[in-house]
């Protein structure tokens, strides 16, 4: 059963017909109920079909890591409440997360190195610390 969603509760860039809904039947409580329902939600994005940029794009599989197999879907599985719907918006807002997640570009590390004065300063009072050390020594060892 494969139904599209309304386009209000897309994250931005993300097509309706990019999407697709699979109702699986839901493990844990429920009772006799949870037997003849399916409530779970298994939600499939196909990255190539959205129109998010590139490195976006890469982000996100990257980031959705088991979530994504080779096909370039990240797959999401919602079962944490008892409704459908409810089950369908959970997927819907953890994808929402996930994309966010991806277009923020990470800040470049700039690499640094330590001056020449701390590393003086170092060594210097390391040779300190030393010295102090030598004179507890017993002077009987000599």
């Amino acid at each position: 059963m494969d139904n599209q969603p309304s386009s209000t509760s897309l994250p931005q860039g993300i097509p309706a017909d990019a999407l697709s809904f699979d109702f699986v039947r839901s493990r844990g409580a429920g009772g006799q109920h949870v037997n003849k329902v399916s409530t779970a939600v298994v939600l499939r994005l196909n990255v190539a079909d959205t129109d998010l940029a590139e490195p976006t794009k890469a982000r996100l599989l990257r980031l959705a890591g088991a979530r994504a197999n080779k096909s370039g879907e990240v797959v999401i599985k919602a079962d944490r409440r008892r409704t459908q719907a409810r089950n369908r918006a959970d997927a819907l807002a953890r994808l929402a997360d996930l994309v966010e997640q991806a277009r923020h570009v990470p800040k470049r590390r700039r690499k640094t190195r330590v001056s020449a004065a701390v590393k003086r300063r170092r060594l210097d009072n390391k040779g300190r610390r030393g010295a102090l050390k030598k004179l507890r020594t017993d002077p009987s060892r000599d």
